[in-house]
């Protein structure tokens, strides 16, 4: 196509430059509203993904301070709890310096525990928990000495089941585990007393361990005796043993316990004896 026909048919069709530059604005316009559109959405969808992204970074410092307000909570915790074991340890320390007596109160050694320079480091204890630890002091201390004051006891060879704390406290007043255990004699013949009761009771359960052992008592052993003298000869066995003599200041309450054992076994009848299996002989 020749350039004159080109420019006739671009004249009828724009008739005047002014409407072209019209259009071309217009083109132009719509282009950059587009343009724009399109870099806002980009700009919203940044935005979006960066206040995601602060989102994320708030609520995980959240958790790391929460994190981190629990371990020093726990580990305060801890600081308290060693600090409070501490002073246990410095107000045990300081009983078993000065408070070796059981026959004391909380309330009369408080003056001479306060005058020691440690007294300051049980501060973290309550009065309850002082009065609680001083409790359990005394009662290991009392444990020991009662256990010395019946070593005692077992050494002394005058010391029978009916011995009175008359007789036996002249013997053993000045041996250190007496006195020891107690300045109080009441509370020395006290605990005398339940020495002596399981004494008794350690020495009735032997007693019966020996008639288990003894090997002429039967069951036919009651009816002998009222008929022979099986009882003096079990009486002259059972003499060759310890268990039997430490019982002999109570002979009848000895005798009253062979005599229960012996009806026991009459009762009972001879002892069963199981039966061989029957084998089959092999052909």
């Amino acid at each position: 196509m020749s350039g004159p026909l080109k420019k006739k048919r671009l004249k009828k069709a724009v008739e005047s430059s002014s409407l072209r530059d019209e259009w071309f604005k217009e083109y132009v316009g719509a282009s950059a509203r587009n343009q724009g559109r399109e870099s806002e959405e980009d700009v919203g969808k940044e935005w979006e993904k960066l206040e995601r992204v602060e989102a994320s970074i708030r609520e995980r410092e959240k958790e790391v301070q929460r994190t981190l307000s629990t371990h020093l909570r726990e580990r305060d915790k801890e600081r308290e709890l060693h600090k409070h074991d501490e002073a246990i340890q410095h107000f045990r320390a300081l009983l078993a310096d000065l408070v070796r007596s059981t026959d004391v109160s909380f309330h009369e050694v408080k003056k001479i525990l306060r005058r020691d320079h440690r007294w300051v480091m049980v501060g973290e204890l309550t009065r309850e928990e002082r009065e609680r630890v001083f409790e359990e002091h005394i009662n290991i201390l009392y444990r020991k000495k009662k256990e010395k004051f019946r070593e005692l006891l077992d050494e002394t060879p005058e010391v029978d089941l009916d011995s009175t704390w008359k007789e036996i406290k002249r013997l053993i007043k000045n041996d250190p585990r007496c006195f020891k255990f107690s300045s109080n004699d009441r509370k020395c013949e006290k605990e005398f007393k339940e020495y002596l009761k399981d004494k008794l009771l350690a020495a009735k359960a032997d007693f019966r361990e020996l008639l288990k052992e003894t090997k002429m008592i039967t069951y036919k052993s009651r009816k002998l005796i009222e008929e022979t003298d099986h009882l003096t000869r079990i009486e002259k066995v059972l003499q060759n043993d310890r268990r039997y003599l430490v019982l002999h200041c109570m002979d009848d309450e000895r005798t009253d316990l062979l005599m229960s054992y012996l009806e026991t076994l009459e009762r009972k009848g001879p002892p069963h004896i199981a039966s061989e299996p029957i084998r089959c002989s092999s052909k």
